[in-house]
């Protein structure tokens, strides 16, 4: 089996080989780099935080372990990795059989519409596994996050807001992640074609083709992930000097109108590009490393199987 065979793996391979390439990388990907993503979470929120004078995303991580402990920063992360997991293994693997069906297979030239659409087909299914466990993830990374771990967190906000607050930011971030992940998969191939234009398995080009189409991708949605952060974690604790408890109250922002409303009412134009730094300084490096992880495992398992 010849190296550069790997890349048309998406019509004539074993399902298991994307499912579980993508799963990894999917881990991966959030995991590693997750306190930076706690960081982005706290200064996008309307609730105040002292990350918002830190003049770098490492400072806010360095303040957080000073404030709250060393494991702080990765509150959370349990839920955003189980969530991962079949998330991303359907991710990729719906990408890898669109972009197969629409290219008919060829790797030798680029076709970015196919490429595109791929993604967005592949977000769609991403986002409807996705979307509880970032609901979970941000309220678990708040200052004042009052859950012992994240299933008390799910049955709170169950018990609290019912089955839609799991899905309340579900529009919001199909319209950020569509745009995101066609930004994303354009970019990731026109590098490929640029660097690797063989398609063979070649990890110093992997990593940096995912590593700028995540910042690029990332940087232009910022917006929409202000949008997003502010629906998921509208219901925060009401602070006494005893006591930290989450309270039942009505609802700020009920939907996208809502939240831009706020944001732009409280921080003005300013206030859509807030945390854009620890945005792309989380991306860039977890999308290089989820692009590296599933080429390799792609290249594994296949050269395994052949």
């Amino acid at each position: 089996m010849a190296d550069s065979d790997y890349e048309s793996l998406a019509p004539t391979h074993k399902l298991w080989v994307h499912l579980a390439a993508g799963a990894v990388a999917g881990m991966a990907e959030h995991c590693v780099m997750f306190p930076f993503d706690s960081v982005k979470t706290r200064l996008q929120s309307l609730c105040p935080c002292p990350e918002a004078k830190c003049p770098t995303p490492v400072h806010g991580i360095a303040s957080m372990i000073r404030r709250e402990g060393w494991l702080r920063p990765l509150r959370g992360v349990n839920a955003v990795a189980a969530g991962s997991l079949p998330a991303h293994a359907l991710f990729f693997t719906v990408y890898e059989k669109t972009k197969g069906f629409l290219t008919g297979n060829t790797t030798g030239h680029a076709n970015t519409v196919a490429y595109g659409a791929s993604g967005v087909l592949a977000t769609l299914v991403h986002d409807a596994v996705m979307n509880p466990a970032e609901v979970v993830k941000q309220r678990m990374q708040m200052m004042y996050s009052p859950y012992g771990g994240s299933l008390e967190c799910v049955r709170c906000i169950y018990k609290r807001e019912g089955i839609q607050a799991f899905y309340r930011s579900y529009c919001t971030q199909l319209l950020m992640n569509i745009p995101y992940q066609a930004v994303h998969f354009m970019t990731y191939e026109f590098w490929q074609h640029q660097l690797n234009p063989e398609h063979k398995y070649e990890w110093k080009s992997h990593l940096m083709s995912g590593g700028l189409a995540g910042g690029l991708a990332a940087a232009v949605t910022t917006p929409l992930d202000c949008v997003k952060t502010v629906l998921n974690t509208q219901q925060t604790p009401e602070i006494s000097a005893e006591r930290t408890v989450l309270m039942k109250v009505p609802l700020s922002y009920r939907g996208i109108g809502d939240a831009v409303a706020s944001i732009y009412r409280d921080r003005g134009v300013a206030g859509f590009f807030r945390g854009i730094q620890a945005r792309v300084v989380y991306q860039m490096p977890a999308t290089a490393l989820s692009w590296s992880v599933y080429e390799l495992f792609k290249y594994v398992l296949s050269k395994q199987n052949s």
